[in-house]
């Protein structure tokens, strides 16, 4: 198995471009983790330089203690797994999952009996005579994944592998991929744009943006704890609410203004106090703001539906919020068009009312359920 370091490592293209910045990530032996962030953010190319087909231009990458900067990807023992499966359309199934050994010179029976345990791991027993066409995605991609087990790797690399899959069977994939990494305990690194997919399957997350760590942490802390702006509106589904606010005090305690509505800062009174006066950007979550039948007070708001999307289980409400300065967050740079969008306040409520556009709600909001920024820096308190 791998231990996989990353010091100080840089990646520039002719002509200026930086992909990664300064990355310094430790990924133990054993560890399932996951790079993510937006499209361009670096995920990919700090996979890819794991894997030896990108040079490094700063720094050091080091597996299992030892510099493998300039180290051949043959040497490295380790197996990547693509977005595409890139299967061997004329091979069967057991064909596809031993070519690799088969191309290092191994035995007939030695391949013979590495692809059938393989296979058995992955439920494709019954179908290592079928052709690749005879498959369905899903088991084109455990394919794609046998082959890369078959060989005994120190380590995993996934590059977004079920981008492919429709939303049923990605689900299913994710637990199958992750079960798949418990059992073989194999260092896995996976590269993925699906915020989802980062929480349900990493024992920790790393968050990238424009090259940069944003945030390495298990999926509970980075959900609770965002370090940043950026964190916290890539991170949650649907996305978090921001607020323009106003740090100040009611009857000697601290609280934080939106406008018209005032929301008690709680376990935030002490960092918050040196920002009397001063300009801060506050983050509700959908799911924290709790409908009430109070209309004004301290810690309500109120907010007129402007759209219901109907999800079963609950209704995402899209409200309209006047008397507070709601502001859009964007997470990429491609969607700075956003910015010119009106935004909305969004509230995960009850799938049984009965919630229809025009309609005047109030949310309570617990103080221990707000997150708190630096309107500034983008940092949190």
């Amino acid at each position: 198995m791998a231990q996989i370091s990353f010091r100080n490592v840089f990646k520039s293209y002719e002509g200026g471009h930086t992909a990664v910045r300064d990355l310094n990530l430790d990924i133990a032996d054993g560890e399932f983790m996951v790079l993510v962030g937006p499209s361009g953010c670096g995920k990919t190319t700090a996979l890819r330089m794991i894997a030896g087909l990108e040079d490094i231009s700063g720094g050091e990458l080091l597996i299992n203690g030892e510099r493998a900067n300039d180290l051949a990807p043959r040497d490295r023992n380790i197996a990547m797994v693509f977005q595409s499966y890139a299967l061997y359309p004329h091979l069967s199934v057991a064909d596809n999952i031993g070519f690799g050994l088969k191309v290092r010179g191994m035995s007939r029976d030695e391949i013979t009996a590495k692809v059938k345990k393989t296979a058995e791991l992955l439920e494709l027993t019954d179908y290592l005579e079928r052709k690749p066409a005879k498959l369905s995605g899903g088991q084109r991609q455990r394919v794609a994944m046998g082959r890369a087990l078959v060989r005994s790797p120190n380590a995993f690399l996934m590059d977004e592998p079920l981008s492919n899959l429709d939303a049923r069977l990605r689900g299913q994939m994710r637990a199958e991929i992750a079960k798949l990494q418990r059992m073989s305990a194999v260092t896995t690194v996976y590269v993925t744009h699906d915020q989802v997919e980062a929480m349900t399957m990493g024992h920790r997350v790393a968050v990238m943006n424009k090259g940069a760590l944003q945030q390495l942490d298990t999926p509970r802390n980075l959900y609770d704890h965002p370090v940043n702006l950026f964190v916290a509106s890539f991170i949650g589904s649907p996305p978090i609410n921001f607020f323009e606010g106003m740090v100040g005090q009611v009857d000697g305690a601290p609280v934080v203004k939106l406008g018209s509505f005032t929301l008690p800062l709680g376990a935030f009174a002490a960092r918050a106090a040196t920002y009397h006066d001063r300009k801060v950007i506050v983050g509700i979550r959908p799911e924290a703001l709790k409908l009430t039948e109070a209309t004004e007070g301290m810690g309500i708001i109120a907010a007129r539906t402007a759209f219901v999307e109907d999800l079963g289980a609950t209704l995402l409400v899209q409200l309209d919020v006047d008397a507070a300065n709601l502001v859009q967050a964007s997470v990429a740079e491609e969607e700075d068009d956003l910015k010119a969008i009106r935004p909305r306040m969004r509230a995960m409520i009850d799938g049984v009312l009965a919630i229809a556009p025009g309609d005047v709600l109030s949310f309570a909001v617990d103080p221990a359920a707000i997150h708190l920024f630096d309107a500034d820096t983008g940092m949190a308190l």
